[in-house]
């Protein structure tokens, strides 16, 4: 990849983040006609990317980046292929009509500048996740996505419902987003691969590692919970509690396909064996009847959205579970099918609330003269959805049947779930597009009328793409299916599905499932009825069962907390002392590394003296009548070790040990008279004998520990180091303080910023105090 080539790709990716800072200041200048200079940021990366398309047609990849972190081998590199680009493709343009949608969508909006921030930032997170190379950048993204996800779901803050579905896919997704580190790791390890353009080289290594079934569960919990697998689907549909252009981007393009995307990019490595052809396409078969009855079960358009959502997620990942290529190539079809339907359908129903106060599909009909580009917008993009010719929905209905069949009995099941799936997405299709325009006009909490360009624009758009791209089926397939099947694959696939269908079974299975679809049409309204009962029969679900979980995690930790945290300075202290007792002493004896019992050594009358002093301020210490008199006491600790520095030829530490005692004791003194203690202590004897215990065993532990570290051999590199390096390096004679402010200055400046905490909360403490007194003194206080 050229060097200009490179910068530019560097600057595409930043682009939405560096959008992302100037959107408050142009939203505060222009107001929402800054979604028209915003939105050129996901243009121009757009047109970036397609420069790739005839590289990536003819079978070729683009590389690039630069080295990150070298000391762990970890690369900022970006890997184009036919899957990649076609992602960057549908995240950047479909983002662009998304910006210009939330313009319209939230005129007037007090926080419209930080929504266009939040929205770019979630934009720059997705684009940077499927074009990454490196596994850290791909968990960097990925786990940027869960974040940017959780500021806009919850962007309406006050309102309870958006705290607490903001708060339910973090904790999904974020937890998603740690197995899937794992499962990196754990391919890292099996494979030495540190990129996804090398893992892909990697042919059977995967598959025949012992660590397979590990690495397999791991992204499995990555890739199931951002693309709301059953029964981890649930955060997704209460997400719409996010204002409806959210809903359009997560549902069509973004956040809800990078668990399908991660299933795609790996496939070449992990599919192709029983566990990956069975544990696919049995949660993904699973999860796409749940989610077309779920949706059947709804009357608002955007939960009717975002049911069919999950069920699209459950046929794509039932799809790349198959693993032939004919799968392969209804995975992508349909994936590109549905960002386009979906995108365009969310756009519309957020059009239809914004314009006529409902979304209700019960209190919505008659809006076609009222609202006729919206009514075409969601006929063309209801039509594909449902899988009618000439739309790229067709297309993609038309090769999952071809895929399917009933050569086995697994087959036979999952072309069952696929025709109940399909027909029912059908129904809710149609729904969607024409039950709330035809029929007679129905009054509406606001007068229907037509919404501005910034609102139509984008869903018409998209609509007449998936036209559009259908007519010309093979310039689609040459530019993006068959590139991108062919990166799934992980083998040259050329699609060839046109708007003439496949003759034979696929035909007759799709004119099946038209059929039953128009048929049970009609029946919607019973249906839901019937889906609800059976809902409320069944009683549980796993929403609440999340609730349920939440609420048990908070018992726990309050539990634990009143039993560890008693509010009793004197139990934290105790409790300190005998874990660093037994952390001291427990490895030495089982791990039997006791010291040897040392020689007395003959020491001289000076040295006796010293030691003489340290016992006799111990003795004053123990036996203190009041708090002052131990504090000044164990000073002469200090001040004794201080004397056996200076005694065994270390004068700059023996000063820095007399300056630290010195301040520790006036400190401690001056803070003693500021509070309110009593003079002496009251401990009973039997808590007095157990502190003593305890203390013993602290000292004996440090004692031991250091008589071991002297018994071994000493390694004088660092002391070398610091007096060749001290003078010359540092310019200090006085080692101790050089190792302290230069060769140790962050880990001094930690202390000291501890030591700062520390103080201002006494301060704050003593004030509290001052002023209660105060206050108590105060003649007619409280009267």
């Amino acid at each position: 990849m050229e060097t200009s080539a490179q910068v530019l790709t560097f600057v595409a990716l930043l682009l939405p983040f560096a959008a992302a800072l100037a959107a408050p200041v142009l939203t505060r200048i222009l107001k929402h006609n800054a979604a028209w200079i915003l939105a050129l940021a996901p243009l121009w990366i757009f047109f970036h990317f397609a420069g790739f398309l005839e590289q990536v047609a003819d079978g070729g990849a683009v590389t690039g980046g630069f080295r990150w972190i070298p000391s762990f081998n970890v690369n900022f590199s970006w890997f184009l292929d036919g899957l990649s680009l076609t992602f960057a493709l549908l995240i950047s343009g479909i983002g662009t009509f998304i910006i210009l949608y939330s313009g319209g969508y939230l005129k007037g909006h007090p926080q419209l500048g930080r929504f266009f921030s939040f929205m770019l930032m979630f934009m720059g997170a997705m684009q940077g996740l499927v074009v990454s190379d490196s596994f850290m950048m791909l968990f960097v993204f990925w786990e940027l996505t869960s974040i940017t996800s959780f500021l806009l779901i919850g962007f309406d803050h006050g309102r309870e419902a958006s705290r607490r579905a903001a708060l339910q896919a973090l904790v999904v997704t974020g937890l998603g987003g740690l197995s899937l580190l794992a499962g990196l790791l754990v391919l890292w390890n099996m494979t030495g691969a540190s990129e996804l353009s090398l893992l892909l080289r990697t042919g059977d290594a995967v598959r025949d590692s012992p660590f397979y079934l590990a690495a397999l569960l791991l992204v499995l919990g990555g890739a199931f919970t951002k693309s709301a697998q059953f029964p981890l689907h649930f955060w997704l549909p209460n997400a719409m509690e996010a204002p409806t252009p959210v809903s359009a981007y997560l549902h069509s393009a973004t956040m809800v396909k990078a668990g399908v995307y991660l299933l795609m990019r790996l496939n070449p490595v992990m599919g192709e064996t029983d566990l990956w052809e069975t544990i696919l396409p049995a949660f993904g078969g699973t999860t796409l009847i749940v989610g077309t009855l779920l949706a059947v079960r709804q009357s608002d358009l955007k939960l009717m959205l975002a049911y069919t959502t999950v069920a699209s997620l459950g046929l794509l990942v039932m799809l790349t579970g198959i693993g032939s290529d004919k799968a392969v190539e209804a995975a992508v079809l349909y994936l590109i099918a549905h960002s386009l339907f979906k995108g365009a359908l969310f756009m519309v129903a957020g059009l239809i609330d914004h314009e006529t106060g409902t979304r209700d599909i019960t209190r919505l009909g008659g809006l076609r003269d009222a609202m006729p580009v919206t009514f075409a917008a969601a006929l063309l993009a209801g039509f594909s959805m449902g899988g009618f010719p000439p739309f790229f929905g067709f297309l993609a209905k038309e090769e999952i049947y071809a895929a399917l069949g009933f050569a086995s009995p697994w087959l036979a099941v999952l072309t069952l779930v696929a025709i109940i799936g399909n027909a029912l997405m059908l129904i809710i299709g149609l729904a969607i597009a024409l039950k709330p325009f035809m029929g007679h006009e129905r009054k509406t909490p606001k007068e229907a009328h037509e919404g501005p360009p910034l609102l139509w624009i984008g869903p018409l758009a998209l609509a007449v793409t998936g036209v559009v791209s259908a007519l010309f089926a093979g310039t689609s397939h040459h530019y993006f299916s068959s590139p991108m099947a062919s990166a799934v694959a992980g083998n040259s696939v050329d699609v060839h599905i046109n708007l003439i269908p496949h003759l034979g079974l696929p035909l007759f299975l799709s004119v099946v499932t038209i059929a039953a679809g128009l048929f049970f049409y009609g029946f919607l309204d019973r249906a839901r009825f019937v889906v609800g009962l059976l809902l409320q029969v069944i009683g549980w679900g796993p929403d609440r069962g999340f609730d349920q979980i939440i609420r048990a995690i908070l018992r726990v930790s309050f539990f634990v907390t009143g039993l560890i945290q008693t509010g009793r300075l004197a139990g934290y202290m105790t409790l300190t002392f005998i874990v660093v007792a037994m952390a001291l002493l427990v490895p030495m004896i089982v791990y039997d590394e006791l010291p040897a019992i040392p020689e007395f050594p003959s020491l001289f009358f000076y040295e006796w003296t010293v030691i003489l002093i340290a016992v006799a301020g111990l003795a004053a210490v123990v036996f203190a009548n009041n708090r002052l008199t131990a504090i000044v006491s164990l000073g002469i600790q200090g001040f004794a070790v201080a004397l056996l520095f200076m005694l065994f030829g270390a004068p700059d530490l023996s000063f820095t040990q007399f300056m630290v005692e010195t301040l520790s004791v006036v400190i401690l003194a001056l803070a003693m008279t500021r509070l309110r203690l009593s003079p002496t202590d009251h401990r009973p004897a039997l808590q007095s004998a157990a502190d003593l215990m305890v203390s013993s065993l602290c000292g004996l532990g440090f004692a031991l520990v250091l008589l071991k570290v002297t018994q071994l051999s000493f390694d004088d590199t660092l002391t070398q180091f610091f007096n060749a390096n001290s003078r010359i390096v540092a310019h200090g004679r006085n080692i101790v303080n050089v190792i302290l402010v230069d060769f140790r200055g962050l880990d001094t400046l930690g202390e000291i910023a501890v030591v700062m905490v520390a103080g201002l909360a006494i301060l704050a403490l003593i004030r509290i105090r001052v002023r209660r007194a105060v206050g108590d003194n105060v003649p007619g206080e409280g009267m």
